[in-house]
């Protein structure tokens, strides 16, 4: 007759304890860094006498600035500047005349930027839009 004898390794309630919060403090931080990479913080002018930003002199006209990132209209009450880097995951939206279309995950917002379905979890970044003279500056 034979004995087996099976050995087996079990990890007390400390060990198990620090290796959990080990993990969960790697994936937090990992998370915010995540977060933080996807922040599009700009600071740029556009001159309204360049051939270029003429769509910006009637109600209605955009121009898309700052290397595809930021989309910049012209309203009846001034100018509205939005980032146009998904909420979700950070893909580059597209505008489609009536709002936006994120091609990675489906997510869709309105002209304002307001999410109106798919899995964004916020809504596009807005930028703070300052006129002087013919010079607009966009910040944030």
């Amino acid at each position: 007759m034979h004995l087996l004898i099976v050995k087996r390794d079990i990890m007390d309630r400390k060990g198990f304890l620090k290796t959990t919060c080990a993990a969960c403090g790697v994936t937090a931080t990992l998370a915010f860094l995540d977060g933080c990479a996807k922040q599009n913080i700009v600071n740029f002018t556009l001159d309204l006498s360049a051939p270029a930003n003429s769509a910006l002199t009637r109600n209605g006209g955009y121009v898309i600035a700052n290397n595809g990132t930021v989309i910049v209209f012209k309203e009846s009450t001034g100018y509205l500047a939005l980032s146009l880097i998904c909420t979700h995951q950070g893909c580059t939206v597209s505008y489609t005349g009536r709002g936006f279309a994120c091609p990675c995950h489906g997510g869709t917002y309105n002209a304002s930027g307001a999410v109106t379905g798919g899995p964004p979890p916020a809504p596009l970044t807005k930028y703070t839009v300052t006129v002087t003279g013919n010079v607009l500056t966009i910040s944030g």
